[in-house]
């Protein structure tokens, strides 16, 4: 059995509020870690409504100071949005109250629009700067030379875990050439998985920070006591995904009886593609897609991510894929 870990935006559902969904945040990360999950991610997003994670350094901490062993960590922090020596301060900080615990993913996608860029003051160029800014933050996380003009404190010298996130070839490559672990968005960008985890592989440099190649693949599971119900609870997150593409960015909806009904044929071709890393059902259905997935793609590592409205039944599912995966 590969380490399986759990991937949370905070969300809001309708009917609810921001404060629930950190409570929920942090009941969600305790049973992980009752669970056997290895790390727990927030990622990084701006002005949705239903995403409650923007300040995620803040709520990394917030989960980091209610649990004691699971991993904590960014998947990720958008790196467009700050600068590197603010980041080694944060996780740093963070590092430094919750010793050998916190990891940092960054990413080169804002996880906004244009106006929410501009609103942040500082750029988005697509990958000019963020290699040097992905160096730049590596450096401030090696221990202070004498005379060094500007070092992070707390950061210079803390062992903090760096991968690279993406959804594209660019940040495989990346990864390779710095010697650095990669996460693919496999659970909503899925083409070009498979290229991407084969240039990583091929390219891969070894690095004072890691001396192999190690990938981890995020995939959607849903599931439930039967498969009909888990496929209910997935509908959320197919209400959404439209929602997005229609410009409707609300909060996370609740599921509904018949989607077919509610979305257009051309719609539910785009989900079903950009949702194709999936596995929905009970925990035999999940379990034997679980498997199916990994023999498939040989990730080192599994990040499962569930959008589903009801909390209750949210730890639910998590529950049932960690039975499934105990059971692969």
């Amino acid at each position: 059995m590969i380490p399986y870990s759990l991937l949370d935006l905070a969300p809001v559902t309708e009917g609810s509020d921001i404060r629930e969904a950190f409570a929920n945040t942090l009941d969600l990360a305790r049973n992980a870690e009752r669970l056997g999950y290895q790390r727990y991610w927030l990622a990084e997003h701006h002005n949705m409504p239903g995403i409650a994670s923007a300040a995620t350094a803040v709520l990394i901490g917030y989960v980091a100071g209610g649990t004691s062993t699971i991993r904590v960590g960014a998947g990720g922090i958008m790196l467009p949005n700050h600068s590197p020596l603010q980041v080694a301060e944060q996780f740093g900080t963070l590092a430094s109250l919750y010793p050998d615990r916190i990891d940092l993913g960054l990413g080169r996608a804002p996880g906004t629009d244009q106006a929410t860029v501009r609103a942040l003051r500082r750029y988005h160029e697509g990958a000019d700067a963020f290699p040097h800014d992905v160096a730049e933050l590596l450096g401030f996380f090696r221990p202070a030379r004498p005379g060094q003009p500007v070092r992070a404190v707390p950061g210079a010298g803390i062992q903090v875990p760096v991968w690279l996130l993406g959804s594209s070839l660019f940040s495989a490559r990346l990864s390779a050439a710095m010697g650095l672990p990669f996460a693919f968005a496999s659970h909503f960008a899925p083409d070009a998985m498979d290229d991407a985890l084969a240039l990583y592989h091929g390219e891969f440099t070894p690095s004072a920070r890691l001396d192999k190649p190690h990938a981890m693949l995020a995939l959607n599971v849903v599931a439930a006591e039967t498969d009909a119900e888990a496929r209910r609870l997935f509908t959320t997150q197919q209400q959404a995904f439209v929602k997005l593409r229609r410009g409707d960015i609300g909060l996370v909806p609740p599921p509904i009886d018949d989607i077919d009904s509610w979305w257009t044929p051309q719609e539910k071709e785009g989900v079903s593609r950009a949702l194709a890393c999936a596995v929905v059902g009970d925990v035999d259905t999940v379990r034997k897609g679980i498997a199916a997935f990994i023999e498939r793609h040989r990730p080192d590592e599994l990040l499962l991510t569930a959008n589903i409205f009801d909390h209750a039944a949210r730890v639910r599912s998590f529950e049932i894929a960690a039975e499934a995966m105990a059971r692969s």
